[in-house]
């Protein structure tokens, strides 16, 4: 099985040292990104760890699919424990960062500890420095990205930051890449935050070599040459359909559909695209770099959900407002999802949807926790009680589009992902909408038969995570491509999906998650029979734990030693 190469590279920002570990064996049953995160979390961080105290750990890895040149490989992974869920929670970001992070020959890089001051860490096939910028601190994203271009001559794509909501551990705060990209989902900036470290560089000339079979080529043709609509307009290409089949949360998910959907759809941001965007050495290009003429307002995307959690769930109808909110949660560096969703819930409180001055407003003051932002920095499961609002989110983390009262077996996905409720963990909407050929297609009422189908997704996302492959390959890189690419039959890497889920789930439950975890602020038919074939398939037990022998572990606190 074709596997990420290289040590790992512990960064202690305690006492400013490092060493190096062989994880070759880790490396090669995990495959690399989320998989390897997930291993390494799970057996060197403690099972009590606080997510933003010194013994929380945080990996950043990458695939053997990224020493390839083939579209939708651009792609890396961030592990850590959730300030946000505060269960294990791994993130994954797009640009340009990963094939500069596979350059300086590691397999993976562990954080450990916490620095005294705020410092920027420059990692190169020489190893690392340890620069302190007290300068940095308070500094945009952009202001960062400007710095290590002064500084070190190296571009956007050689960086990982935090903006201003990182520093102030903003429980939603992104890690940023290539300025525009985010690990978005779970507060992983938080984490940085926490630890000091404002910026990270990657550098060098060690790719390591590994023969990657010629099916690639096929897949990067295919993908230059097919007509497809998210060329034009990225994922806001499904705003109009989600809107239709009653899917597109509205009014902090009190509506269903939005009457104002045509002002934010598709349509709208493709009119605002004014050239091409990609990650690296993708030809499917479905990236949204936007434009506003009138105003001057440039940015990347937004992205459907972006448009759901600032547009139709605050009630917006004006896409340059919905641009001028991504904007900020990029510069400021929030994931867009949750900082929406929490603003939504606020005008909700003050009966003020619609109201785009105030919602950039807060955004900012979330960034610097200011005012009200100090409460609404913590996320909707901690502020809702004070607000007077419902808790909208599961294990903590704020819910995308693709509304699962409708969807159902999204619905399904939303409670029992390790994540929490992230729409990327199965992609089960795909199956219900459907975005999937027809005899793949399951109708989107009721959930028989779906746990299983909901468990083979899961496994099979959790294999491209560790890939690291998009999952916007969807119909390029099919089940056969898969498995030839990484060098294992399909049913092998689905054990290797399936050992990733058991072992985030076993992390989580020592830290006490269990099956009332796995719930949802509305009723779905079937709902608890179904969670019940989805934890008999998994072998776990009726209470949503996993054996330990499924991960060879007591359940005793996990070592930390390196």
């Amino acid at each position: 099985m074709r596997h990420a190469q290289g040590p790992l590279l512990s960064i202690d920002l305690s006492d400013h040292t490092t060493v190096e570990a062989d994880v070759t064996d880790v490396l090669a049953s995990f495959v690399g990104g989320r998989g390897v995160g997930t291993k390494l979390t799970h057996d060197r961080v403690p099972f009590d760890a606080d997510p933003l105290g010194e013994e929380n750990r945080l990996y950043l890895t990458t695939g053997p699919l990224q020493y390839s040149g083939m579209s939708f490989t651009g792609r890396m992974n961030a592990t850590a424990v959730s300030p946000l869920t505060d269960g294990l929670l791994s993130s994954n970001a797009g640009g340009f960062l990963s094939r500069n992070f596979t350059a300086t020959g590691y397999g993976a890089v562990e954080l450990v500890g916490e620095s005294d001051d705020l410092v920027a860490l420059h990692v190169t096939d020489e190893g690392v420095e340890f620069e302190p910028v007290p300068d940095l601190a308070g500094a945009t994203v952009s202001e960062t990205v400007a710095y290590a271009e002064e500084t070190r001559d190296l571009g956007a794509d050689h960086t990982a930051c935090i903006g201003p909501a990182g520093e102030n551990t903003v429980r939603f705060a992104s890690i940023m890449t290539s300025e525009s990209r985010a690990f978005g989902r779970g507060g992983l900036g938080a984490v940085l935050g926490a630890k000091n470290v404002k910026l990270l560089t990657f550098d060098g000339d060690s790719t390591p070599t590994v023969e990657i079979p010629s099916v690639q080529a096929d897949v990067h043709r295919e993908a230059a040459t097919a007509d497809h609509i998210m060329k034009r307009q990225g994922t806001t290409s499904v705003t109009d359909l989600g809107n239709e089949v009653s899917a597109l949360p509205t009014r902090y998910f009190s509506e269903l559909q939005f009457e104002g959907v045509e002002g934010i759809n598709g349509d709208r941001i493709e009119e605002k695209k004014y050239k091409k965007g990609t990650c690296s050495a993708c030809a499917f290009a479905c990236k949204l770099p936007t434009r506003d003429d009138e105003s001057g307002l440039e940015t990347e995307g937004p992205e459907f959900e972006t448009v759901m959690a600032f547009g139709s769930n605050c009630a917006v109808d004006d896409v340059v407002s919905v641009m001028r909110s991504n904007e900020l949660c990029d510069e400021l560096g929030m994931d867009t999802i949750s900082c929406g969703d929490t603003v939504a819930a606020y005008l909700a409180s003050e009966d003020a949807f619609g109201d785009s001055e105030r919602i950039h407003e807060t955004v900012e003051k979330i960034a610097y926790r200011e005012g009200v932002g100090d409460l609404l920095a913590e996320g909707v499961a901690r502020c809702h009680d004070e607000l007077g609002v419902e808790n909208w989110s599961v294990k903590g983390l704020e819910f995308p589009g693709h509304d699962g009262r409708t969807l159902q077996g999204q619905g399904l996905s939303f409670a029992v992902a390790n994540r929490g409720a992230d729409h990327m963990y199965a992609t089960f909407y795909a199956v219900e909408y459907p975005l999937v050929d027809k005899d793949q297609a399951m109708a989107p009422a009721g959930l028989d038969a779906k746990p299983r189908r909901l468990i083979d997704r899961e496994n099979h996302h959790a294999v491209l995570d560790s890939g690291v492959v998009c999952k916007f390959s969807r119909g390029f890189v099919t089940d056969e491509r898969l498995a030839e690419l990484l060098g294992a039959s399909f049913d092998d890497l689905m054990a290797v999906g399936s050992r990733v889920v058991d072992l985030e789930r076993h992390f989580n439950n020592q830290r006490g998650f269990d099956r009332a975890d796995d719930a949802l602020p509305y009723d779905l038919p079937g709902f608890d029979a179904a969670l019940d074939d989805y934890y008999e398939a998994r072998g776990w037990t009726a209470s949503g734990t996993v054996p330990d022998a499924r991960v060879g572990g007591s359940g005793d606190a996990a070592p930390a030693d390196d």
